[in-house]
This record gives structure tokens, C-alpha cells and sequence, in this order.
């Protein structure tokens, strides 16, 4: 029976796809300046095989990332044991669709172009939250 890749492991790994991808990196480019193959990544990434830490550190030093950053918004072992898991910003943001919309959105230069994206996609979700995120249009304030 193969074991499932720890939740941490897991973790670090989707981290380590998020710097890569904000940074527009490919596995490969990546592969390349630890000297690995790209199934290597894939595999990091994936938790799939764990990231010794001389490894982690080259991966922080070629993604320009501090080590704490691979780190951020892990889930608890606690939790995890008893059978929580939430969504988490780290995992939303490694698809690669959040990835390329979350580049879209910050190309928009018009801040009320922004406001009305984000309205629309509100819309499309169903999400009535707009002004409790903060994030209201200000023209449409009342007194």
C-alpha cells in the first residue's frame, strides 16, 4: 500500500509552484539550476517526494524567495491529523487559471476597470460580500 504524500510535504511543494509561477519560471528552468530533471519538480510540487533542506535552500535561492516563505499559511499537523483541511490561499493560487487571471487582473491599469472585474466576478459566484471585503466602489457610497 503506497503512502499518501505528507500534508506539509504537500504544502511546501504547492509553495514552491506558486513562487515558480509568479516568477514566470518554468519546471524546467527550475530543474535545470538545481541540476535535476523537471519529474523532479513535478514531484516536489506535487508533495509526492519530500525537499531535504540544502535542496529547499538552492530552491529559495533561484525562486528569491526567503525559506519562511515555503512555509507561509501551512496547515496544522493538528488539524490535518483529525481530519480539517481548508482551502487556503496557497492552494487557490497554484492553479494555474488563478495564476493567469491574478496576472490579468494587475495588468488592468484603471482602477474602476478593476472594481467592475471584480464586481463581475462576485456576480458570477454568487458572492454578495463586496463591501464587507473592503472593497467597495467609492462612488457607489452612501451617505
Amino acid at each position: 500500500m503506497r503512502k499518501s504524500p505528507d500534508v506539509i510535504d504537500r504544502h511546501v511543494g504547492a509553495r514552491i509552484r506558486l513562487r515558480r509561477n509568479m516568477l514566470g519560471m518554468s519546471q524546467e528552468k527550475l530543474a535545470e539550476g538545481l541540476g535535476i530533471t523537471f519529474q523532479q519538480v513535478q514531484k516536489y510540487e506535487k508533495g509526492t517526494n519530500r525537499v531535504g533542506a540544502s535542496r529547499l535552500q538552492n530552491i529559495a535561492s533561484i525562486l528569491e524567495a526567503p525559506i519562511a516563505f515555503f512555509f507561509e499559511e501551512g496547515p496544522s499537523p493538528v488539524l490535518e491529523a483529525n481530519g480539517w483541511v481548508a482551502d487556503t490561499p496557497t492552494q487557490l493560487m497554484t492553479s494555474k487559471e488563478c495564476v493567469a487571471l491574478a496576472r490579468a487582473f494587475i495588468a488592468i491599469e484603471d482602477k474602476k476597470v478593476q472594481q467592475k472585474v471584480l464586481s463581475l466576478v462576485r456576480a458570477l459566484s454568487g458572492d454578495k460580500s463586496e463591501a464587507s471585503a473592503g472593497l467597495e466602489d467609492p462612488a457607489h457610497k452612501t451617505a
